[in-house]
């Protein structure tokens, strides 16, 4: 018996065949969507719909067998795609990426105007809406998991689910039917569809085996999440929907692991002067940076692309003295700001939490950054032996959703961690 998670990320859409009663990740594919469309503006970050649609439907079909038992599906919140009275697309997607949101509206902004962030896809069908750009045969508008979703199982009208419908904003405008459990939508090819759900719950549904851990994501951005009975407010933290009653608290870093890839560009831009270059190798020399442990002492603020509620803020590096003005003290600095951006939106949430795990490239191919996360949350480092989290996260939430698991307890004895 096998389950198949698809997760339609930003740049690249990803399936898993699980089996159901291991877990063991059978076969995995990866493919670049290559759907970015050019904008009318720099700020306008949009996708074309179809491209995205058929590589997802590629990709699913040739992971279909007689074993399927259930197909999940997962991708990027946030952005939105139109939809019409029939079930068909009826604009691009906007992703959320887009900055719409934090262009002048009223002497503030769009997203400011409705308490909300750029990006987010009441702010952006605000805009729509305010400039009289919503596409006219426009009923309904869902992410675009959720439209995949659709077009699996023949919908005319989005089936959201709560974790997807609150990176919306704080309020249904979508038109859509919402629901909030298990559910199967329908089915391709005789199979069943659960309904997709947000990438984000997704991730932390398969890789918290333990409710009682935090769990830290570090790719391009980064994530700290717990999961909570109750709502907890913050500064910089958000309360999403998860599953069974629960609330995931959330605080996001957008440059996250790109901090380190911008720190990884100015090495390589400096390299390429020697004329003997090999940008492969600047992450192996940035580590070997890492090994001089003396003078290690500059702080990093690495909101290089600001917050959700303060754009406009920038990174700095600070404390530099004679001494420590050095590529390792600025390497070290770079990952030790990344982990204390976190830990402040963690401290945020007032959680005790008894353990961490770490997910995403950031975390797992950086051992450096593991040994700064320790210090800074205090405890052992546990890391998923999957490494296709949101994927994996949805073949679990469709296991449920199908009957062939009960809960959240019973599915996630499936989750393993490098020993």
């Amino acid at each position: 018996m096998k389950a198949i998670g698809i997760d339609i990320g930003t740049t690249s859409i990803c399936g898993i065949v699980c089996d159901a009663k291991s877990g063991e990740i059978l076969k995995v594919i990866n493919k670049d969507s290559n759907a970015f469309l050019k904008g009318s503006a720099d700020w306008e970050k949009i996708q074309s719909v179809d491209k995205i649609i058929s590589c997802a439907r590629e990709i699913l079909d040739s992971l279909i067998d007689e074993d399927v038992k259930v197909i999940g599906v997962t991708g990027q919140m946030h952005g939105i795609v139109y939809t019409d009275k029939n079930g068909e697309a009826v604009s691009p997607l906007y992703t959320w990426q887009d900055g719409r949101g934090n262009l002048l509206y009223k002497d503030t902004t769009y997203a400011k105007y409705l308490n909300s962030f750029t990006g987010y896809g009441n702010v952006t069908d605000f805009y729509n809406r305010e400039n009289n750009i919503r596409p006219e045969n426009a009923e309904y508008f869902c992410t675009i998991h959720d439209y995949f979703v659709m077009t699996l199982c023949n919908l005319y009208k989005p089936l959201i689910h709560i974790s997807d419908l609150a990176s919306f904003g704080a309020e249904n405008k979508s038109g859509a039917d919402v629901t909030d459990g298990y559910t199967i939508a329908g089915k391709y090819k005789n199979i069943p569809v659960s309904v997709a759900i947000g990438d984000n719950q997704a991730s932390v549904f398969s890789t918290l085996a333990d409710e009682n851990d935090v769990l830290i994501n570090v790719g391009t951005g980064s994530q700290v999440s717990v999961i909570s009975s109750n709502k907890v407010t913050g500064e910089d933290i958000e309360v999403r929907p998860y599953f069974e009653n629960k609330y995931l608290i959330v605080g996001a870093a957008l440059c996250g692991g790109r901090a380190y890839s911008l720190l990884k560009d100015f090495y390589s831009e400096i390299f390429e002067y020697t004329g003997a270059f090999d940008d492969n190798a600047v992450y192996s020399i940035m580590n070997k940076m890492l090994q001089k442990t003396d003078n290690l002492t500059l702080e990093v603020d690495t909101r290089f692309a600001g917050t959700r509620k303060n754009p406009q803020l920038c990174g700095s590096i600070s404390g530099i003295t004679t001494e420590n003005f050095n590529p390792s003290a600025l390497t070290y600095g770079m990952l030790s700001g990344m982990a204390n951006e976190l830990f402040e939106m963690y401290k945020q949430m007032k959680s005790e939490k008894l353990g961490i795990v770490g997910s995403g490239n950031g975390v797992r191919k950086n051992s450096d950054f593991i040994k700064i996360l320790e210090e800074k949350f205090g405890g052992e480092l546990k890391i998923p032996v999957h490494t296709e989290e949101a994927s994996f996260g949805a073949a679990l939430y469709g296991l449920i959703a199908c009957g062939v698991y009960n809960n959240a307890a019973d599915v996630q004895k499936l989750i393993e961690y490098i020993k």
